[in-house]
């Protein structure tokens, strides 16, 4: 049976795990067919076997972005397995907190490669495709850290204000051609990556009205939403799936 996104196809960074594979469960449910694309091997198989359990289409590149060349042959191994990508989600990203200070510059520039040049050379690789095309979505991963000042997490929310800008243009760019530029900016979520925190991640989120962390699969519909017709009016718009810390 038909369902909203069939006949679509959705590359997904970071798609074998946390944020990145709830979504891309979210996509399948939906009919997309969907390209998993990270670094681990194992995982990233296991997540794309799931969906195709579960009735779904899925696909599995294993992929290290950190440059424009890694973010361009990506796009392109993606639309050699499905035909075209029409759906566009950078979820991958790496996260260190941490004092100004201690951080070295290799650190720093490996932050600003995966969370703003991947994502900006794979919408330059994808984007024109999509506009020739005149239909398409693009939804950067960003977080509420982009929005207001945290210590220790400068250089990672500073990345992700980069992308937050980055998807306010791309929306004025692409978006007269049919191509919807969002982001969803999430709070403390539980997942593989933020298990490390322990108690700081609930103390993080207390502050917020939800008063708890948020699951991936919440910000993973959130994304799903941007993606499919339900939201055709919005574009360039940053959604906070954030428990409400946006509002404190």
């Amino acid at each position: 049976m038909a369902t909203e996104l069939s006949g679509r196809t959705a590359l997904i960074t970071g798609g074998n795990s946390g944020i990145g594979r709830a979504t891309a469960d979210a996509l399948a449910a939906l009919g997309a067919t969907v390209v998993l694309a990270g670094r681990d091997a194992a995982r990233g198989e296991q997540a794309a076997r799931r969906i195709e359990e579960a009735g779904g289409t899925a696909y599995f590149l294993s992929a290290d972005l950190h440059d424009e060349a890694s973010a361009r042959a990506l796009a392109v191994r993606a639309t050699g397995v499905t035909g075209q990508i029409d759906i566009l989600v950078n979820s991958a990203g790496i996260f260190p907190f941490g004092p100004t200070e201690k951080t070295t510059e290799d650190a720093f520039d490996d932050v600003f490669a995966v969370n703003v040049k991947a994502p900006y050379f794979l919408v330059a690789e994808l984007a024109p495709a999509m506009a020739a095309r005149g239909h398409g979505a693009i939804i950067n991963v960003t977080t509420m850290v982009a929005e207001f000042g945290a210590s220790g997490m400068g250089l990672y929310g500073a990345s992700k204000a980069a992308l937050v800008l980055l998807t306010k243009s791309w929306a004025a760019e692409f978006g007269p051609s049919g191509v919807r530029v969002n982001a969803v900016s999430p709070g403390p979520t539980r997942t593989e990556g933020t298990a490390a925190m322990g108690e700081a991640l609930d103390q993080l989120a207390a502050a917020g009205p939800a008063g708890r962390p948020g699951s991936a699969e919440e910000i993973g519909a959130a994304i799903a939403f941007l993606a499919g017709d339900a939201a055709s009016f919005i574009h360039g718009a940053i959604l906070p799936a954030d428990g409400g810390r946006i509002a404190v």
